[in-house]
C-alpha cells in the first residue's frame, strides 16, 4: 500500500488583526490546514505561532496561497491591487470598497490578467447563489435592508437630534442606490454593496435602519422577479468587540478560505 501522501499547510496571509482578523486568525488556528501570516499595520503584537510581515513587498515575495483583507476599505485600495496584480488571490472583507467602479474595473482586469481570484464572501448574509441565478431575469428587483439596534448607530442618531437609549421607534438612517450606502457607512454596509455586486447596482436598493425591537444586526433581503420571489432575513449576534460588526463574518471568511482550497465546493 502506497503511504499517505503528505499536505503542505497552506499559507494564509492576513491584512488587519483587529477584531475581525483576531476572530478568523482563532477560527482557522482551529486546524493545521492552515499556516497564518499577518501584515502588521501599526505594530500590531502577534500571537508566537503567526508570522509577522511588515511590508507588502514582504507580503507579495511571501506568496501566501490566499489573502484575506480585514483591515477597512482604505486597505483595499493600498494593497488589492498589487497583490492580484501579482497573481495572489484575495478575499476582501470591505466590499463597500467595490463601490468604486474605477478600483472594482482594475481589480477585475488585474484578475483576468494575472489568473488571480477576486473573492467576495457571504459575510453577515445569505442567498447570494440565488440572487445571481436570478439577477438576468427582466424585472428582476431586490431590496436590502438592514437593520440594527440602537447602540450601534449611536453617533449617525445624535447627529440627526435623537437620544439613542431613548429612541422607542425605527428611524430609517438611509434608502438609495447601494454604492452611496456603502461610501456613507464604510465601517458597516459591506453586505448591501456584497448584495449589489450579486445583481447589479442597477437592481438594488438599500435602507439604513435603527430599530429599538431588534436586538441583533439584522439583514433583510426581499426579491421579486419572473422565477418567483423570496424573502430572506438573517438576524447575526454582534460580535463582542465591534456592535457595528455580526459574529457571524469571521465564520463566513473562515467558510470562503477553506471552500477556496477545497476539492468538493457547495
Amino acid at each position: 500500500m502506497a503511504p499517505a501522501r503528505q499536505i503542505s499547510p497552506h499559507q494564509v496571509a492576513l491584512i488587519g488583526f483587529g477584531a475581525i482578523g483576531r476572530a478568523l486568525a482563532d477560527e482557522l488556528g482551529k486546524d493545521s490546514a492552515y499556516r497564518l501570516a499577518v501584515l502588521r499595520r501599526g505594530g500590531a503584537l502577534l500571537p508566537r505561532q503567526i508570522e509577522a510581515l511588515d511590508t507588502l513587498d514582504a507580503l507579495i515575495a511571501a506568496r501566501p496561497a490566499l489573502v484575506v483583507e480585514a483591515a477597512g476599505q482604505g486597505a483595499v485600495a493600498a494593497y488589492a491591487p498589487a497583490l492580484i496584480e501579482a497573481g495572489i488571490s484575495l478575499v476582501i472583507t470591505s466590499t463597500g470598497a467595490l463601490a468604486e467602479d474605477a478600483l472594482l474595473h482594475r481589480l477585475v482586469l488585474a484578475a483576468e490578467t494575472s489568473g488571480a481570484r477576486l473573492i467576495v464572501p457571504a459575510g453577515a448574509i445569505g442567498g447570494l447563489d440565488y440572487l445571481t441565478a436570478v439577477a438576468g431575469l427582466p424585472g428582476a428587483r431586490v431590496r436590502y435592508t438592514s437593520r440594527k439596534p440602537p447602540a450601534a448607530w449611536g453617533e449617525e442618531l445624535r447627529a440627526l437630534g435623537h437620544a439613542p437609549e431613548a429612541l422607542s421607534s425605527a428611524v430609517v438612517l438611509f434608502e438609495g442606490g447601494a454604492g452611496e450606502a456603502a461610501r456613507r457607512y464604510p465601517r458597516n454596509l459591506n453586505a448591501g454593496l456584497t448584495v449589489a455586486l450579486a445583481v447589479g447596482p442597477a437592481l438594488a436598493d438599500v435602507r439604513v435602519v435603527a430599530d429599538p425591537a431588534v436586538t441583533d444586526n439584522t439583514h433583510e433581503i426581499a426579491v421579486e422577479s419572473p422565477a418567483g420571489s423570496a424573502l430572506m432575513r438573517f438576524a447575526n449576534r454582534p460580535a463582542p468587540d465591534n456592535p457595528k460588526t455580526s459574529l457571524l463574518t469571521a465564520l463566513s471568511l473562515a467558510a470562503a478560505v477553506r471552500r477556496h482550497f477545497a476539492p468538493l465546493v457547495i
